[in-house]
């Protein structure tokens, strides 16, 4: 079982990209997937659900207290794929990261992980300046860790310090960075940008996502791409994301950028005058 990952700054589509690469995943190579939802917005698995906002791991403890069964926090989505949404605490109490280490520890402690699962994927919010954001790195959670970024300054500026995260971790945790996935937003010399970062931290862009309507289309109709339309040609993109991360064999402990190495190399590609 592989245990994987995704993190990225907020807003740049980490869990549009986790669901699709997941339903890709199981759709296209019939893969066995859990997907946790580290987000208090609980968000992560609404496309895989056609839609439904999912209960929460942290609202069902409140409401039930902690005799809870497995059925009343993970649901099964597009193609089989298991979904949990950790959630957050109460607006304005208490700490988010808490959700993701209560739900992890809930759901091995009811057997969600199962030995039929190729993957779990764990879905998590913006930057490691957490520690309960950091939980699936620090204690060796997933050992997989993939970037979503673009080419705008303040996404490669988050994955920078993500990378800070799995370095510390690297050794205790075990914990690995498979790539860089670009997220386009037609940032002028995106790939070109993304390829140079990922290649200064001494890993790889693993794929570029291109940037189409088809993405919010199929959302608006609360589905996946490879649900909605896989033969289009951005479902045909995730399908090749999916076969990237399947086979993908370069797994490094990153070296994060100085600050001034990263203002250098934004500068190379016309991000910022220094």
């Amino acid at each position: 079982m592989r245990q994987v990952a995704i993190y990225g700054k907020g807003g740049i589509g980490k869990s549009t990209t986790t669901q699709n690469l997941t339903a890709a995943l199981a759709y296209r190579m019939n893969k066995k997937i859990m997907v946790v939802g580290c987000d208090p917005k609980a968000d992560s698995t609404r496309m895989l659900l056609g839609g439904l906002q999912q209960k929460t791991t942290l609202d069902t403890l409140r409401e039930e207290g902690e005799d809870v069964e497995l059925d009343s926090i993970l649901l099964e989505g597009f193609h089989g794929i298991k979904c949990v949404e950790s959630g957050g605490p109460e607006p304005g109490v208490g700490c988010a990261g808490r959700g993701i280490i209560t739900s992890i520890g809930l759901l091995e402690q009811l057997g969600a992980y199962t030995d039929d699962l190729d993957y779990v994927f764990y879905d998590v919010l913006g930057d490691v300046v957490c520690g309960g954001f950091a939980m699936p790195i620090r204690e060796g959670k997933a050992k997989e860790i993939y970037i979503v970024a673009s080419g705008e300054l303040m996404a490669i500026y988050a994955a920078n310090n993500i990378c800070k995260g799995i370095q510390k971790y690297a050794n205790s945790g075990g914990v690995r960075l498979g790539g860089i996935i670009c997220n386009s937003r037609n940032v002028d010399r995106e790939r070109d940008l993304i390829e140079a970062f990922a290649k200064a931290l001494g890993s790889q862009m693993i794929f570029f996502v291109p940037r189409d309507n088809i993405v919010q289309r199929a959302e608006i109709n609360k589905k996946t791409v490879t649900e909605f339309e896989p033969e289009s040609t951005q479902g045909l993109a995730y399908k090749s994301l999916a076969e990237a991360v399947e086979h993908n064999e370069l797994f490094v402990i990153p070296k994060p950028l100085p600050i001034p190495e990263l203002e250098k190399l934004m500068s190379d590609y016309g991000l910022m005058d220094i």
